[in-house]
């Protein structure tokens, strides 16, 4: 393995455990998708956002999920007293017309099913997908297992969602930012989006040693890399400049969505060349040395 792949290699795996100590140190600020709370549905015309979120502050709401609808807004907020609901509405009707449409309670039961779906769509995504590169890459057994190609892509599906988990563990532990439902979308397209990447590269891998199976391993893998690196670079980028300007431009309520979706491909690009690829180096010379021993 090069100089380059091994200061790359490396790279990724401080990057890995600063976000996994961020996680353990100060763990996700679940939002009351996940933890139960209040939901408030208002129709007005004349409110800004930025109205909605100052008043709710004004009355002692802190923690709250604002999401602009067709004809006003939906409103996530923890438990709050009868009190403290018509003091929010109380201070709406100061800026404009303000009709309530709903009022009701997301229960803590309903808050931690969603959690546990999300725990078990991700595990059954990352147990579908190593069974996927197993069976396809089967033919390349002789030289690499497939299961360590499968090996290669989970640790690039788990560098590419520890990225922006630490980066949200440090927004909900300094800016108050909480995990809501969009953002478990956002990690099943991080891990579409990942190991899209990946696959392109072991693909070509896997063709060039069907071509020459004699060939020395690392040359085949990066030739296989720098052979689809432009496409690797366009794809990522014609993504990305679309997931900025959602950013940019989609207003507050998709900020935290693309953002995360903005951290996830890009590193999706960069863990499918300097980390899968490096380890299937690492393993074949293991075998390599393991025979030779």
């Amino acid at each position: 393995m090069s100089k380059l792949y091994k200061v790359m290699f490396s790279i990724s795996l401080v990057l890995m455990a600063v976000c996994l100590g961020l996680f353990l140190i100060y763990g996700l600020n679940l939002g009351i998708d996940f933890t139960g709370g209040t939901l408030l549905e208002l129709r007005t015309q004349n409110i800004e956002f930025r109205i909605i979120k100052e008043s709710l502050e004004k009355s002692g709401v802190s923690n709250s999920t604002v999401s602009q609808t067709e004809d006003g807004f939906l409103i996530k907020m923890s438990e709050i007293s009868e009190e403290t609901h018509q003091q929010i509405l109380s201070e709406f009707r100061n800026f404009g017309e303000v009709e309530e449409i709903r009022f009701d309670s997301i229960g803590s039961v309903l808050g931690s099913e969603l959690k546990r779906k999300s725990i078990i769509a991700i595990v059954i995504a990352l147990i579908l997908i190593s069974l996927y590169l197993a069976v396809v890459f089967s033919k390349v057994g002789g030289i690499i297992s497939p299961w360590v190609l499968a090996l290669g892509a989970i640790v690039a599906l788990i560098h590419d969602l520890l990225l922006p988990i630490g980066v949200f563990s440090w927004l909900g532990q300094f800016k108050g930012v909480a995990i809501d439902a969009p953002l478990i979308a956002a990690a099943l397209a991080i891990l579409g989006y990942s190991i899209n990447d990946t696959v392109v590269v072991y693909d070509r891998i896997r063709e060039n040693i069907l071509k020459n199976p004699s060939g020395n391993f690392n040359e085949v893998v990066h030739k296989s890399i720098k052979q689809t690196l432009v496409r690797s670079i366009n794809t990522t980028l014609t993504t990305l400049f679309a997931v900025i300007a959602i950013y940019i431009f989609g207003g507050p309520t998709l900020k935290n969505f693309s953002l995360a979706l903005i951290i996830g491909i890009a590193s999706g690009a960069y863990s499918s060349i300097f980390l899968a690829s490096p380890i299937l180096m690492l393993f074949h010379h293991a075998k390599r040395d393991n025979r030779g021993a």
